[in-house]
């Protein structure tokens, strides 16, 4: 995933957690701010430390910059999108966390219509 579709500073977590809406379904939640002066979305990723070890942590946000690369051209932009992991996700697999990924897009209306 190229740098400038990723949040890395804390104030920009902060923002979309105070000011942008979240939806959650069992594996995942999602907060998202809608960013005028963008040209692109952007997504920040954070996978607990209860979740597991670092490998868990790290195979787990994998999964999810590669289901956002696949989903790339659908998603709708100017948004900034945090994904939170939750405990079920440590023994998911990458299809599953995909297909929990889109349907959270998909309800919240982030997605393009295909």
């Amino acid at each position: 995933m190229k740098k400038e579709f990723r949040i890395k500073k804390n104030e920009e977590f902060q923002y979309a957690f105070k000011r942008g809406k979240s939806f959650a379904n069992r594996q995942l939640v999602i907060y998202y701010v809608e960013k005028k002066d963008q040209q692109h979305f952007r997504i920040g990723l954070s996978v607990g430390k209860k979740i597991g070890n670092a490998v868990t942590r790290n195979r787990i946000k994998r999964y999810l910059r590669q289901s956002f690369q696949e989903l790339e051209s659908n998603i709708k932009y100017p948004y900034d999108i945090v994904i939170i992991a939750r405990q079920p996700t440590k023994d998911m697999e990458y299809i599953e966390i995909k297909k929990s990924l889109t349907h959270l897009l998909y309800k919240e209306r982030l997605l393009k219509k295909v």
